[in-house]
């Protein structure tokens, strides 16, 4: 499965990057795949070891403040793995067959 969260405390005035970092620090620890952008973790592994990660960076954030915040959005896919860069390499290939039926000239 691929999990897809952002967290972030509330109440702890405009900049929250020291606890996104602690954040992101317990999920490149977990030894799990992960990509961080500007908005979102993205992490992939079994359900209970991803919800262990969600919830020990919950946690982490918590420490920042008396209140955190959660997105989470999931991909339950039993029995796939190496999805996180799957996902995009099916994604590249549609774009480039795509490009290639309406390229210049067409």
């Amino acid at each position: 499965m691929i999990v897809a969260f952002s967290v972030a405390p509330s109440g702890t005035g405009d900049s929250v990057s020291a606890a996104v970092a602690d954040a992101v620090r317990v999920v490149r620890e977990s030894g799990l795949p992960n990509r961080t952008d500007a908005m979102f973790t993205s992490i992939e592994g079994e359900w209970d070891e991803c919800m262990d990660v969600v919830r020990r960076a919950c946690e982490a954030v918590g420490r920042h403040g008396n209140r955190v915040s959660l997105v989470l959005k999931a991909d339950i896919r039993p029995g796939r793995t190496g999805e996180l860069q799957g996902k995009l390499d099916r994604l590249e290939a549609a774009l480039e067959r795509a490009e290639g039926e309406t390229g210049p000239g067409r």
